[in-house]
């Protein structure tokens, strides 16, 4: 029962994050969660590549299911239906603010946001990576009365600019075919150090005896 509970605790802080990522240090980062300001731009970076999308054209894109600007280019690339992926950056997942507010402080929860950070991150400002996406997460919630979307996260990330990083993100694709497997992706390793579950006697594969000589 109490590992159930584990595995549940793991997943909504997994979705959280997802529902965030389907998508120089800053003086006053410490007070995030009050900010009103919203991302302007995400911006994709993979080595000296470097392409931003306006977040007006992705919340376009939402409301009504057609592509402009580079967004368009990209997704006729792509082969990608304008209206679907429309679908996907206003779906909502309804979370308690104050249960996330919980979790994302836990040991599980820093876990969690301190992977999802190495792919999307203030631009120039990755080490406080962890810190906005926080706070977007949280602003979201408290905004959209404990529902959140693609597109209301990035309304309420506190920088205007977000970096989206290109290899990290196909890292992550690369190991996760859909979407319980991405779920698993950032909930497994480095996570199963905070569990504290081990069970007397097991050993673990990394620590298998050696035979005696």
């Amino acid at each position: 029962m109490a590992l159930r509970h584990r595995q549940g605790c793991r997943q909504r802080l997994a979705a959280v994050a997802l529902g965030a990522a389907l998508t120089a240090g800053l003086p006053g980062l410490a007070l995030l969660p009050q900010s009103s300001q919203a991302a302007e731009n995400v911006v994709f970076v993979s080595g000296a590549f470097r392409r931003s999308i306006s977040v007006a054209d992705l919340v376009f894109l939402a409301e009504t299911g057609q592509a402009r600007g580079l967004m368009a280019d990209v997704l006729a690339v792509a082969k990608q239906n304008p209206a679907e992926i429309g679908k996907l950056l206003k779906a909502e997942l309804a979370i308690p603010l104050v249960l996330t507010s919980r979790l994302l402080n836990t040991r599980l929860g820093e876990a969690v946001l301190a992977r999802v950070s190495q792919i999307l991150y203030p631009l120039y400002a990755k080490q406080v990576g962890i810190q906005a996406l926080r706070a977007g997460i949280l602003n979201a919630l408290a905004k959209g009365d404990g529902r959140i979307s693609a597109v209301s996260f990035l309304l309420a990330y506190p920088v205007g600019e977000m970096e989206v990083n290109i290899p990290a993100l196909l890292a992550v694709m690369q190991k996760a075919k859909s979407i319980s497997q991405l779920v698993q992706f950032f909930t497994d390793s480095p996570l199963d150090g905070l569990r504290g579950d081990h069970t007397p006697g097991k050993v673990k594969p990394s620590g298998e005896a050696k035979p005696a000589p």
